[in-house]
């Protein structure tokens, strides 16, 4: 018997396991009808149905987690384990494998983040299969037992990953070098200002299109959807005091450059190639690729970002996070409040990860040694 279902092509979620149907007490009434459980039909997802479920998790973490359950399973199968539904002691022998297996890509094994990244996924693999979790105890204590041994040899994955903040004084290195009198350097300004004034992620930057954007007394009211939250935040993006790293200034003349090309409609932010041609089109084996208006995709746009700072000579992790962690940073050092910062970056309500950008300030804003003396 095949120990490994599909990683790929999990149960819908919907569809019910016979261990979820439990048997109804029937009354005393003769004419009470026994209670009905699903069957046939009722048990049934179409194709649309299920891209529906599958769509409303991000691409990134379905391909990872489509990664993360295929290492798993085909582990399973070398070890003569059952993958779905696994046991505790098969999580607790996998979380050990990771923690001592080099990675082909590092040469490392798996940092902490990762590792529960893969916990997640394995997990989640067994809900979609209509299964309960595995029993996580085993795997949690070896995970623990990892992360001290890397803290205490001074494992720089002991650390977590984090974005280097893009705070004012670095985005004005990465401008000084960028030519603004281009189409693609008025572009990138805007994409790194606007990003950093509407604390926005990358993905939801180029999802913008011209008619999100609306030109105000005040500036410009800038509409993102937030995935993560699911809802519309409508932002708005103020003059700066410096003429370089002004949002409105920037946004503007990139609306007039992506006008004088002909483009007053569809994405705000799109390709532009070493020739300054706008929007060129883009083949593989002479199929066409990419989006058709020339929208810009997120790792283009990451890009931008970490290649302004490294040819400013700027040192840190950077990556299209750092315009979103620099607000939060930069708001929070300027004094204002953690709920108006959530709610203009659409953080979920009690996010931890922006409470952690709003520790690395309060720890020394705040520190219980300022004014006692020393």
């Amino acid at each position: 018997m095949d120990r490994t279902p599909s990683p790929i092509a999990p149960v819908p979620p919907a569809r019910l396991a016979e261990d979820d149907i439990v048997d109804a007490e029937l009354v005393e009434d003769s004419a009470a009808a026994a209670v009905a459980v699903p069957a046939g039909r009722d048990r049934e997802l179409s194709a649309e149905t299920a891209a529906a479920i599958e769509a409303s998790v991000a691409a990134s973490t379905r391909r990872a987690y489509a990664a993360d359950r295929r290492a798993f399973a085909t582990w399973c199968t070398a070890e003569g384990r059952t993958a779905v539904p696994a046991s505790g002691e098969t999580m607790a022998e996998w979380v050990r494998h990771l923690t001592v297996t080099p990675r082909p890509r590092t040469g490392r094994p798996a940092g902490p983040s990762t590792i529960e990244r893969a916990l997640a996924a394995v997990t989640s693999w067994h809900q979609e299969q209509g299964r309960p979790k595995p029993t996580m105890r085993g795997a949690r204590a070896v995970l623990n037992t990892y992360k001290d041994h890397l803290a205490e040899t001074k494992a720089a994955a002991a650390q977590p990953k984090q974005a280097t903040a893009a705070l004012p004084k670095q985005i004005r290195a990465m401008l000084a070098g960028t030519d603004r009198s281009t189409l693609a350097g008025k572009r990138n300004a805007a994409l790194v200002l606007v990003g950093f004034a509407t604390a926005a992620r990358v993905s939801e930057l180029v999802a913008l299109d011209q008619a999100a954007v609306q030109e105000t007394e005040h500036g410009f009211d800038v509409t993102l959807y937030r995935k993560k939250v699911r809802k519309h935040t409508t932002n708005a993006v103020l003059y700066g005091t410096d003429p370089v790293t002004c949002p409105v200034r920037a946004l503007r003349a990139h609306l007039a450059a992506l006008d004088e090309a002909g483009r007053t409609e569809g994405p705000l932010f799109v390709r532009v190639d070493r020739w300054g041609r706008l929007a060129p089109s883009l083949t593989r084996g002479g199929h066409p690729i990419g989006d058709p208006a020339g929208r810009m995709t997120t790792e283009a746009a990451a890009e931008v970002v970490e290649r302004l700072a490294v040819t400013a000579g700027l040192t840190g992790a950077w990556s299209g996070h750092s315009l979103r962690r620099g607000f939060a940073t930069a708001a929070r050092a300027a004094g204002h409040d953690p709920l108006e910062i959530a709610r203009a970056g659409g953080w979920a309500d009690g996010s931890r990860v922006l409470a952690r950008y709003l520790a690395d300030v309060d720890r020394v804003k705040n520190s219980p040694l300022v004014g006692i003396g020393l």
